[in-house]
């Protein structure tokens, strides 16, 4: 059986007392998208920085390609880091502005001592094109550009090295609605030529309905729900997952749904219930805690399970 392209198992953060993730299982494919929604709080940043080996886990594995690279220390890890990059929220801040783009594009190949300085120019200002700028903006500061445009440098800073993973975390959700789309519909390119696979966190399920072949719900973080994208937007069984949807705008408004605002305890009070045997897989029993337990066709949900 072939591994995953990034596999978390059992990960947990914890700062102090609080637990921000709480034994998170999450898989992406090799050239695929999973979506990792929540609302802020969620637990879906911190998640994404742990896959990355950008923040250390108190528990749990993070395997790259079957790889694992939790007791790796960050001088073994640098060969990973090829594998495996990132694009943030904030453009502007991950940007150095006293760089032109093109120093900006061409510096991991310069920190992996790749090609020589010539060929880094060449690469970022192909890169520049691969993400829809013209090659002249090499020469240009980031303050030049509009939010789109430097969203799209730093993703062509994040994949000229080629990697198999990409960890994009919220790249839309400062761009307005036309601009969101155009990243989205980049991002969709670059992973049908390169055969990226990659992580995509957000807070709007509108934003991954075309783009993710998985989505992963996550909740004061847990993973709460988690199917095929399908299954979520047609089927969703966790209530939280059903109030994200309620909050997804739309053009029907015969299809728009009432938007829900849920407490803490009115989300538990309505936690699915199961019996043990209308499961896929036998789950605990034992517990009064709810589990993510494994529905029909790949759609698993965290529930309460009686005998």
């Amino acid at each position: 059986m072939t591994a995953a392209a990034l596999e978390l198992r059992q990960v947990t953060k914890r700062f102090g007392d609080q637990a921000a993730v709480d034994r998170v299982d999450l898989v992406v494919p090799h050239n695929k998208v999973v979506a990792l929604v929540g609302e802020s709080g969620s637990g879906k940043t911190t998640t994404g920085l742990l896959a990355l080996r950008l923040l250390a886990a108190n528990g749990g594995q993070i395997l790259l390609d079957g790889q694992d690279l939790t007791p790796l220390s960050q001088k073994a890890l640098k060969p990973f880091r090829r594998q495996m990059q990132v694009v943030f929220q904030d453009s502007y801040a991950s940007l150095d502005p006293m760089m032109t783009l093109g120093e900006i594009i061409a510096e991991p190949l310069g920190i992996h001592g790749l090609f020589t300085a010539a060929e880094r120019r060449d690469q970022a200002r192909r890169w520049l094109e691969k993400v829809g700028l013209d090659a002249g903006y090499a020469t240009r500061y980031p303050h030049e550009l509009s939010g789109g445009q430097r969203q799209r440098v730093a993703v062509a800073r994040a994949l000229i090295l080629g990697p198999s993973v990409l960890v994009a975390d919220e790249p839309t959700s400062a761009l307005d609605v036309s601009v969101k789309a155009q990243i989205v519909n980049l991002l969709q390119d670059l992973q049908a030529d390169m055969g990226l696979s990659i992580l995509f966190i957000s807070h709007d399920l509108s934003v991954v309905r075309s783009l993710a072949d998985e989505v992963v719900v996550m909740l004061r973080g847990r993973v709460v729900e988690r199917a095929p994208t399908d299954m979520i937007f047609a089927g969703a069984r966790h209530p939280y997952t059903r109030a994200l949807l309620d909050a997804v705008p739309v053009l029907d408004p015969k299809a728009r749904r009432r938007r829900s605002f849920m407490s803490a305890e009115e989300i538990s009070a309505r936690t699915p219930r199961y019996r043990a045997a209308e499961l896929e897989t036998q789950p605990l029993v034992d517990t009064a805690e709810p589990q993510l337990v494994a529905l029909a066709g790949s759609h698993f949900v965290e529930a309460i399970v009686t005998g």
